[in-house]
């Protein structure tokens, strides 16, 4: 039985991570992937469980022995996926949710066809300033490089499946929520999920 690997990108700032933490909640069945990153943790992050945190040497040595599904500078820091940890879940049935950037989005469904990408943009440009100055986490020089990096990232939004706007955030957080039960109802997985069930009505 293979799993669903759901990928979120969005703009730093849209709240995608709030979402996707509302959506865990409603959803306990979905595990949700960490990745390695070489940048610095933030307030209240922790290793292993917000990110894998390791050093720029660290991320070079795992690149080269090939362990990242996908890997992707992004803001000056590295970040990764663990190619070896997506693999055996989806091989185990479990659905994952990965929250990495276009780039590593179009890395993985190269090799993951049917990765279900979707993309969390803001209501406007306006709104993703006022969101980046309200965590009061960044320089006026790395917003300004974020909202540069927004619209270069928003750009790729057609390559995704699905998109949710988040205006309301409890609305963005139905919204991926009805987006990953739908997917679990296509027949393919149905047929794989209830398969006793279903041949025994036959």
């Amino acid at each position: 039985m293979t799993g669903n690997l759901f990928i979120v990108c969005a703009p730093s700032g849209t709240g995608k991570t709030s979402i996707i933490q509302e959506l865990l909640k409603a959803e306990p069945r979905i595990e949700l992937s960490v990745s390695y990153t070489t940048r610095a943790p933030r307030p209240g992050e922790v290793d292993d469980r917000d990110y894998h945190f390791v050093s720029e040497r660290q991320f070079a040595q795992m690149t080269e022995a090939g362990e990242f599904l996908e890997s992707a500078l992004v803001h000056g820091n590295h970040y990764g996926t663990s190619q070896r940890w997506i693999n055996a879940r989806l091989a185990a049935g479990s659905d994952i949710m990965l929250e990495i950037d276009w780039q590593g989005a179009a890395q993985i469904r190269k090799v993951i066809p049917g990765a279900i990408v979707i993309f969390v943009l803001p209501p406007s440009f306006d709104a993703l300033l006022s969101r980046l100055n309200a965590r009061a986490q960044d320089a006026p020089d790395v917003i300004a490089r974020r909202l540069a990096a927004a619209r270069e990232e928003i750009s790729h939004v057609s390559e995704s499946k699905y998109v949710i706007i988040n205006d309301d955030f409890d609305q963005a957080v139905q919204d991926l929520i009805s987006i990953v039960r739908v997917q679990r109802l296509r027949t393919p997985v149905q047929l794989i999920h209830h398969r006793d069930k279903i041949s025994r009505m036959n």
